[in-house]
């Protein structure tokens, strides 16, 4: 039995991408489109941890701060996805 094929879209070229690829080089591919996006995940992590260990050890005051930096990190990241977005939409869609 053959591969279903997928839908014909009128105005969609298939990008060399499609194809089967593996998880490393996709994820390398990606990080090289947008690095902003890992950089400020890696952030948010990292500030969560280090202040869910400040609250643990009862430092309230340290653990507050890193919760607000927390937030700040989360809000780069997720401009960071929206510029990635725009610059995609542009790229596939000049005029």
């Amino acid at each position: 039995m053959a591969a279903p094929q997928p839908p014909v879209i009128e105005g969609f070229v298939p990008s060399p991408h499609m194809e089967r690829e593996q998880f490393t080089s996709k994820f390398m591919r990606k990080v090289r489109e947008n690095p902003f996006v890992p950089l400020g995940c890696l952030a948010t992590a990292g500030v969560l941890t280090y202040g869910l260990i400040a609250f643990k050890q009862g430092k309230t005051r340290q653990s507050q701060i890193l919760m607000r930096a927390r937030i700040l990190s989360q809000g780069f990241t997720v401009a960071a996805i929206m510029v990635g977005v725009v610059m995609a939409a542009m790229k596939t869609n000049p005029k």
